[in-house]
């Protein structure tokens, strides 16, 4: 395949509401192509993902399945994680336990959420989300950039977030939590 030209895209984009919105009112939103998420009763709308973000996501989602545990699960997006009923995440990759996942969602929190950084994406990412994670208690999170390529990665300690991890290039970044796997940001680029 050749080179991928880079694209703009649009940043999260607030919707325009008369009343905070729920999880029923999200289940209503239209199939459409849009990312749909909600930040305390706020409709957030992320467009769809690149090439890139999507290449990265899916080596990721094959590098995290050849060893996650049996009692564990990777998931990778668009799948909801609810932390309240006014507060629906959609992370391009997560883990959770086998039993904690129901058919339609993850109700709670997971024990790692991984964003790929976009464009469009890069702020709410590394500030909203990184801050709903956080408080909802999910153990680690992780963002992995396909510009630079790099990885950050923080645990969850005594109620905050630890860095534990920044590696770029072919350095390895070696994590525990919720499980031993080692990533190294240059294969996740195809």
């Amino acid at each position: 395949m050749s080179a991928v030209e880079p694209i703009s895209t649009p940043p999260v984009t607030p919707m325009s509401q008369a009343k905070p919105l729920t999880r029923a009112d999200l289940d209503r939103m239209p199939d459409d192509g849009y990312r749909y998420e909600l930040i305390d009763g706020s409709l957030l709308m992320t467009p769809s993902p690149t090439w890139n973000h999507q290449d990265v996501a899916s080596n990721l989602l094959i590098h995290l399945r050849r060893t996650f545990p049996p009692d564990l699960y990777v998931m990778i997006a668009p799948f909801d994680v609810v932390l309240a009923n006014d507060t629906v995440l959609i992370p391009d990759l997560l883990v959770a336990r086998r039993d904690a996942f129901t058919k339609r969602d993850l109700p709670g929190p997971p024990l790692l959420a991984i964003e790929v950084l976009s464009p469009s994406t890069r702020r709410f990412d590394l500030m909203v989300k990184f801050s709903r994670l956080e408080a909802a208690g999910c153990a680690a999170y992780w963002v992995v950039d396909p510009d630079t390529p790099s990885l950050i990665a923080w645990e969850l300690r005594d109620g905050a977030y630890v860095q534990v991890a920044k590696v770029t290039g072919d350095e390895v970044a070696r994590l525990t939590s919720p499980y031993e796997v080692s990533v190294r940001p240059t294969d996740l680029i195809s």
